[in-house]
């Protein structure tokens, strides 16, 4: 189960949040090991219906997601952990957010040593 807050994943924070495509592959490739209806898609990515309709039939032809199984009258999509294109995505979007944290941490970092040469300075 996944929480309705939303944090943008690093591939919306990269094409800016109006990018819904970037949301549902955010999403999509973080909870990759379950699928997942275009309702819960749409729910959880914080994109409309619509707009995960034209994206996942564009994902699809990219195969970066992949439909599964019908649950009812729904049908299941995944990210496609198969296809060599996603897990390059994926690895793209994990050195991003590894230089993210980097200069989160060096920011950090900065600040500290700011501090402490401050207090030194007035010891």
């Amino acid at each position: 189960m996944t929480s309705n807050n939303h944090d943008p994943g690093v591939l919306e924070r990269l094409f800016g949040g109006t990018s819904a495509t970037a949301r549902i592959l955010d999403f999509m490739s973080t909870f990759r090991d379950w699928d997942y209806n275009k309702k819960d898609i749409a729910e959880n990515s914080k994109v409309s219906q619509k707009h995960v309709t034209k994206a996942l039939s564009k994902l699809e032809e990219l195969e970066l997601i992949k439909k599964t199984r019908n649950v009812g009258h729904s049908q299941m999509y995944k990210y496609n952990v198969d296809s060599k294109a996603a897990m390059l995505l994926e690895k793209f979007a994990l050195e991003l957010a590894g230089e993210e944290c980097q200069k989160i941490a060096d920011q950090e970092l900065a600040k500290e040593n700011k501090q402490t040469n401050q207090l030194e300075i007035t010891a």
